[in-house]
């Protein structure tokens, strides 16, 4: 293939997070028990948001797109962390590392771009409710999630090419469980200075930019809420208190990771399971447990089920 043209390494090989065969069992237990409620959790709720036509507003439209992404994300890094963790020999081919290097910073900044179109929809809902509809009208919620997936795609392919242009003759070990820009980046046969700076200035300022902009519209939304308060801006402030929930575990983390230079600071690999593992599993507790309309729809879903 035409990456191999790049680099005399064809394999790179994967430390994990810990080379104790004990805590390699139970990290293999609970990683297996997160991912699989991160696809049942998610899969039952785009299930749910299907099937009943109530929750057909914009919200839910958008939470539906949420959960999609969660197990695009989650299916990026989980299979192979769960398969190494098993395994004698964690080695992973450069080609394959490439493509989950691509494919996590495509359904990563997508769903960086989605957290922040939903802040927008709770923004407009609470703070111009007379307009509420035209705003977020369902054309227009096609268009912001098309948006969003082109935005990570366009994000992605500048990181992969940052990275693969850069000579790779050794060392071939990454201190993590996955390819990202930062691991793969240090062991390049050459000053990365230059690509440090442009990565940071393309996944940092991204993840920064989209922060800022969540914490502005809910500044908005609280100084709504603080000004005229009723039963339903309680119910929205308790939807926000949520969002602002899964924003905190998405985005502090990234923004820790890329926002600073590679290699004056070390990779912390245990901060990346947050983000990569812990936000995938708790979008689907926060977002049915805490919506009573969501509990009340999966009661309705399991009625029928039982029926047939």
């Amino acid at each position: 293939m035409a990456l191999r043209n790049f680099s005399r390494v064809t394999e790179f090989i994967l430390l994990g997070l810990s080379d104790t065969r004990e805590l390699q069992v139970v990290f293999f237990t609970f990683f297996f028990l997160a991912y699989a409620m991160v696809l049942l959790g998610n899969l039952l709720i785009i299930v749910t948001f299907r099937t009943d036509p109530k929750l057909s507003s914009p919200m839910y439209f958008l939470l539906c797109n949420l959960s999609f992404i969660d197990i695009c994300f989650t299916c990026v890094t989980s299979p192979r962390m769960l398969v190494d963790l098993l395994a004698q020999r964690k080695a992973i081919a450069f080609e394959d590392c490439i493509a989950q290097l691509f494919f996590l910073h495509f359904v990563g900044a997508s769903e960086m771009f989605l957290l922040t179109v939903m802040a927008y929809d709770r923004y407009a809902a609470i703070c111009k409710p007379l307009h509420y509809t035209a705003i977020m009208s369902r054309p227009v919620c096609w268009v912001l999630v098309s948006a969003c997936w082109a935005g990570g795609f366009l994000h992605s392919i500048v990181q992969m090419l940052l990275t693969v242009q850069l000579p790779f003759c050794g060392p071939n070990t990454i201190d993590s469980y996955f390819c990202d820009v930062p691991t793969v980046i240090r062991l390049a046969c050459t000053d990365t200075y230059v690509t440090e700076w442009l990565v940071v200035s393309n996944s940092g300022l991204i993840s920064l930019v989209c922060f800022l902009m969540l914490v502005t519209s809910y500044t908005f939304i609280l100084v709504t809420i603080r000004v005229r308060f009723t039963e339903e801006h309680w119910k929205a402030l308790s939807t926000c208190a949520s969002h602002v929930m899964v924003v905190t575990l998405f985005f502090v983390p990234c923004i820790f990771v890329y926002l600073r230079p590679f290699s004056n600071f070390p990779f912390n690999k245990h901060i990346c399971v947050i983000n990569t593992v812990f936000s995938p599993v708790m979008n689907p507790l926060i977002y049915t447990l805490r919506n009573n309309e969501v509990k009340a729809s999966m009661w309705k879903l399991w009625k029928r089920c039982r029926v047939f």
